[in-house]
């Protein structure tokens, strides 16, 4: 056994990660790096080739009695940079950090009123912790990436949770689009997602980052199914032709790559918001990785410097926060392939590293009501408690 590697910040929080060969490997190396004692919550993320199932029983054997959720990647955000292939575990401790987590299940027919009843449940499960109220609060939210409902879940959760903000990300299972999936407390669920609500003591800053900026070439969707994401038409021309034009491709060469190069984004209160591409399909049409319906007006957009954008992001948080001391982040994997494709993921991985940033490639991202794609999305902890 070669052995987990592992990290500790002054907050508190273990990180250990792990490239082992199969689940039940992983964690015993995971368990063997960081001290269980101190540990109040489990968040995990890994990658398609560990079977769920065996990954979710080995840590009820390693960490019993502790809380989990997590979830699958396209991809590790770790202490030492990106990774598309390890188990990585965030261990929050006791001391400073309060969790309450529920699965809400059938989220495709979730409603507003079911999503105020997981929240206010989650809710009392924080008033029934002994001790004093910690006053910084927080929300994650980790949702099945192939459920296209995503818009409608942290709608509905947001308005549910009020001021508490909410950052998560979508399931990813590499880029294959075959089946994601969450994990809690020794349970797999599909078809799901998962909320966590926060409370610690040390202070918290949620925020999201993006690097585009529009253009004035438009794409309006004429035909399209709002069921499956996918876009038939733009400006009444087959989609994946018309796309291709615009941005100077032929529509043979799309793909994850020329998604991520050449992202489109829509208008919303005055922001333009990306909405990924997810794939080009035989007959021509386009799926999308977010809601998407007739006579939307999309932009396409052209990146900015990715590194000096997210380094003036994290900058402004340290300051905000009186230093930045871990930040649990989930970022779009269009976003690691377009800094692999422009060269920078070095610069970007070497950034993640000095700020702590820890967390995984997802199929979206989520910030307070908002469904995105193509941006970072977190919660930036400082090194500072208030107990």
């Amino acid at each position: 056994m070669y052995g987990a590697h592992a990290n500790r910040r002054a907050c508190g929080v273990q990180t250990a990660w792990t490239s082992a060969n199969s689940p039940e490997a992983a964690i015993a190396e995971i368990a063997e790096a960081v001290d269980s004692s101190e540990i109040g919550q489990l968040l995990v993320f890994f990658p398609q080739p560990y079977e769920a199932e065996a990954l979710s029983q080995a840590l009820s054997e390693a960490f019993a009695g502790v809380p989990v959720a997590g979830c699958s990647t396209s991809g590790e955000i770790t202490p030492a940079g990106f990774s598309d292939r390890s188990v990585l575990v965030v261990a929050f401790p006791r001391k400073g950090f309060r969790f309450v987590s529920r699965v809400i299940p059938e989220v495709q027919a979730l409603s507003v009123e079911r999503a105020t009843d997981a929240v206010q449940a989650l809710r009392a499960g924080l008033d029934r912790v002994n001790g004093e109220r910690y006053e910084n609060l927080f929300a994650v939210s980790l949702i099945d990436g192939l459920s296209k409902c995503e818009e409608a879940i942290v709608s509905a959760i947001a308005w549910a949770l009020g001021d508490i903000p909410l950052v998560g990300g979508s399931a990813g299972d590499g880029l294959t689009l075959s089946g994601t999936c969450l994990l809690h407390d020794g349970q797999v669920h599909r078809g799901a997602a998962l909320l966590l609500l926060v409370e610690t003591v040390y202070p918290v800053r949620s925020f999201y980052c993006d690097h585009f900026e529009p253009t004035d070439t438009k794409l309006v969707v004429t035909s399209s199914d709002t069921s499956t994401r996918t876009v038939y038409e733009f400006n009444a021309e087959p989609a994946a032709q018309e796309y291709a034009s615009s941005v100077g491709l032929e529509p043979s060469s799309l793909a994850p790559m020329s998604f991520a190069a050449h992202p489109v984004v829509v208008r919303i209160g005055g922001d333009y918001y990306c909405r990924s591409i997810q794939r080009v399909n035989d007959d021509g049409s386009l799926s999308f990785f977010c809601a998407i319906d007739d006579g939307v007006v999309l932009t396409v957009a052209e990146p900015r410097d990715m590194v000096k954008s997210m380094e003036a992001e994290l900058e402004r948080l340290d300051a905000a926060i009186g230093g930045v001391d871990f930040v649990l982040g989930f970022e779009c994997v269009l976003r690691r392939l377009d800094a692999e494709n422009r060269q920078v993921k070095h610069q970007v991985s070497d950034l993640y590293r000095r700020y702590h940033v820890v967390g995984f490639h997802t199929y979206g991202e989520q910030y307070n009501a908002m469904h995105l794609n193509q941006t970072f999305a977190g919660v930036a902890i400082g090194r500072q408690g208030s107990g």
